[in-house]
């Protein structure tokens, strides 16, 4: 079941990117594996599926030992700064990055380390309380700082939670919103810094995500079914 549900949710992205004119290599699917077992990814990786979104260090880095062959491990939950330290190395793009603190001691941690690390600007475009990231008019001077300070800490775009709403179409001026500020970010030509990455939709609303320009979807409950939380 998990294949044909992954294999569906990819031909629905690829016919989205079809009709708006994008080509569907354009858009990565990340299967959100946050609270699944290890064999639910190894059944995946079966089908080609390299790429998998976590919320939490301490459950991505146990999935990172035991997976049976390397694979890109996404970090798409809030990072605490006394994690840091745990996933360096084990994730190919932390997406939730909200904080000049934060970048500056993942800058401590990869320059330990002679590494550097890719990261997205978490942004909370619909200023709601309950979610992490940064306001619209915060992002530019943040992005600026953290490229100036922390040559260890590589910019690669912005990420946002839309809200979770009934109509998909709700979430459109979100999306168009953050699409927006990417472009304006980039023309800044800021060193160290590219807007390439759009990591916004999710199983709710990815479709309308990927015709507002989304270069990264998360996708966990269409591929993986609902979660148990009390386990």
């Amino acid at each position: 079941m998990l294949k044909e549900n992954y294999k569906k949710v990819r031909a629905a992205i690829d016919e989205a990117c079809e009709k708006c004119g994008r080509k569907k290599e354009e858009v990565l699917l990340i299967a959100v594996s946050k609270t699944k077992p290890l064999s639910d990814i190894e059944e995946l990786i079966t089908i080609g599926v390299n790429d998998f979104g976590e919320n939490k260090v301490q459950e991505l880095s146990k999935k990172y030992a035991e997976v049976s062959k390397p694979v890109n491990f996404h970090l798409i939950g809030h990072l605490q700064t006394n994690k840091v330290k745990q996933v360096i190395g084990k994730t190919c793009l932390i997406h939730s990055v909200d904080s000049f603190h934060l970048a500056e001691k993942i800058e401590v941690e990869a320059a330990k380390l002679d590494t550097t690390v890719d990261v997205l600007i978490e942004v909370n475009v619909a200023e709601e309380d309950t979610k992490f990231g940064l306001k619209l008019e915060e992002v530019t001077a943040l992005i600026s700082d953290i490229a100036n300070k922390c040559p260890h800490v590589k910019i690669k775009g912005l990420m946002t939670i839309a809200p979770f709403v009934d109509d998909p179409e709700e979430n459109r001026p979100v999306f168009r919103k953050l699409r927006q500020l990417s472009l304006d970010i980039k023309s800044k030509n800021i060193d160290n810094v590219s807007m390439e990455v759009l990591s916004m939709g999710m199983t709710n609303d990815y479709i309308v995500a990927v015709e507002e320009g989304a270069t990264i979807v998360r996708v966990g409950t269409a591929i993986f079914g609902e979660r148990n939380y009390n386990i």
